[in-house]
């Protein structure tokens, strides 16, 4: 039997990333994000949701880009400390023993101990509520060479991704098949 709820956002598990930005002649900022997704393919574009009240919301807002960094079991900790600590009062990357990852797409540092980094900048921002949407065309890409395979392909299984679901981190499970397994023809 089925149970009626009042609305509210069930759609998960979900990637949390942590998004660093940087204003010019300030210290980098990480911000943890559980709304992040894909929106479009051609051009690549991303979104990312942030309450107008957080620290990067701002930084993001002035400078009009950022990195989103995928996060591993490694990360977890980090990425549950970047979002409950706020880069008004504290260094994050400090903090959390992170590096700085500058690439040649922009002034905003990755993070180097990320597997993938997605640098965007922000086309158009929505006012939607209780946070506002940046919609972002991705720049540039960098990735971890320690996860490239002997046939030149990026192993993103090796990286360990963690999930968030309900409040709580999870690492991905085991492989179910690829994109169109269900129509592939057997033998």
């Amino acid at each position: 039997m089925k149970e009626n709820w009042k609305p509210g956002n069930m759609l998960y598990p979900v990637p949390p990333v942590m998004v660093s930005c940087k204003r010019p002649g300030e210290k980098a900022n990480i911000i943890t994000v559980a709304w992040a997704g894909t929106i479009c393919s051609d051009p690549a574009m991303l979104s990312i949701s942030v309450r107008p009240s957080r620290y990067s919301h701002g930084i993001i807002s002035d400078t009009g880009c950022f990195v989103v960094n995928l996060v591993t079991a490694d990360l977890a900790r980090s990425c549950d400390w970047c979002g409950v600590k706020s880069g008004r009062d504290v260094d994050k990357f400090r903090e959390m023993h992170l590096t700085e990852y500058q690439s040649e797409y922009m002034e905003a540092p990755a993070i180097k101990e990320s597997p993938v980094n997605i640098y965007c900048k922000v086309t158009k921002t929505e006012h939607l509520g209780s946070h506002d949407m940046f919609l972002a065309e991705v720049v540039g890409v960098t990735v971890d060479g320690k996860y490239m395979d002997e046939s030149g392909r990026f192993d993103l299984a090796a990286t360990n991704l963690v999930a968030y679901s309900h409040g709580e981190y999870f690492t991905l499970g085991e492989n179910l098949g690829k994109f169109g397994f269900s129509v592939k023809k057997k033998g």
